[in-house]
């Protein structure tokens, strides 16, 4: 009976846990889909006002006046290029900075690994990371912007968590047959590691895709701007609304258009790499 009693208890004390659990997720659901619903509102709705959460008025004007702003394609382009040359260069020196630190015989190991774990507490500073750039000649160049960003302690130690966790028979099976070190990484690890490669391409790909300050202190050539330095400094000047006065747009139309326009490519590729995502930030965290 006593046992019976027990077993309800917890079966009870579970079922609460759930609709508390779920209630949470829920209202941490709207609060973070209500903002995006009401910046959408306001870019199709010309006569939106304070909190309403329905269009009266359809019309894509804003998105036209945007999407055909010739001067917006160049930054656009060179945003493509600086996100997808930073996530493969990220990518590879991530994993490659990974594999080696995971090698417990590797002289020095502990060491290399101490250094990375310092960089997450501390670093030389804006002036001092400006003055290396500098001095290395990187001055308007885009190797200035990809480099701080591709390459964090965080998303190396991720992957070496992920390394970690994979069967050590492998690589000890690999190594009798005559696998080198590089061949182990390149054909045993890589293939076993598509998780983990997609949440730290995705944290580095949104990273590099928002970034904003690197460009601001790294790149004078107006040719060179990416997209949000460009969008940023269009609306501060107001030249979306010059070249949309043949068109009647609310006040926050363009506004609210212009951030959905920054965030829908990372919208439209994160439900291909999800499933992805979420297994390898599970994997990562069973080893620390």
């Amino acid at each position: 009976m006593q046992e019976k009693f027990s077993f309800k208890r917890g079966h009870r004390a579970r079922a609460i846990f759930l609709i508390c659990d779920y209630t949470f997720l829920v209202l941490l659901m709207i609060a973070m889909v209500v903002p995006l619903w009401k910046i959408f509102v306001d870019s199709i709705d010309p006569t939106s006002v304070g909190a309403r959460m329905w269009p009266k008025e359809w019309s894509l004007d804003a998105y036209r006046v945007i999407l055909s702003n010739s001067s917006l394609y160049r930054p656009f382009l060179v945003s493509v290029f600086t996100t997808i040359a930073g996530t493969v260069i990220g990518l590879a020196i991530t994993t490659l900075g990974a594999y080696a630190l995971m090698q417990k015989d590797m002289p020095g190991q502990a060491f290399f690994s101490k250094v990375v774990l310092i960089t997450m507490m501390f670093n030389g500073g804006m002036i001092a990371t400006y003055l290396t750039y500098k001095n290395l000649g990187l001055m308007n160049h885009l190797l200035a912007v990809i480099l701080p960003v591709c390459v964090t302690a965080y998303n190396t130690i991720l992957m070496r968590s992920f390394f970690d966790g994979l069967p050590k028979a492998l690589f000890e099976a690999a190594t009798i047959d005559g696998c080198s070190q590089f061949g182990c990484f390149y054909r045993i690890a890589l293939p076993l590691s598509k998780p983990a490669l997609a949440s730290v391409g995705l944290f580095i790909g949104v990273a590099m895709w928002n970034d904003y300050m690197h460009f601001i202190l790294y790149i004078t050539d107006l040719n060179l701007q990416n997209f949000q330095v460009k969008i940023r400094a269009l609306i501060l000047e107001d030249a979306l609304s010059v070249a949309s006065s043949s068109v009647s747009l609310g006040a926050n139309m363009l506004k609210s258009a212009t951030i959905l326009v920054v965030i829908v490519p990372f919208m439209l590729i994160y439900p291909f790499i999800q499933k992805y995502f979420t297994k390898g930030i599970t994997l990562g965290a069973v080893k620390g």
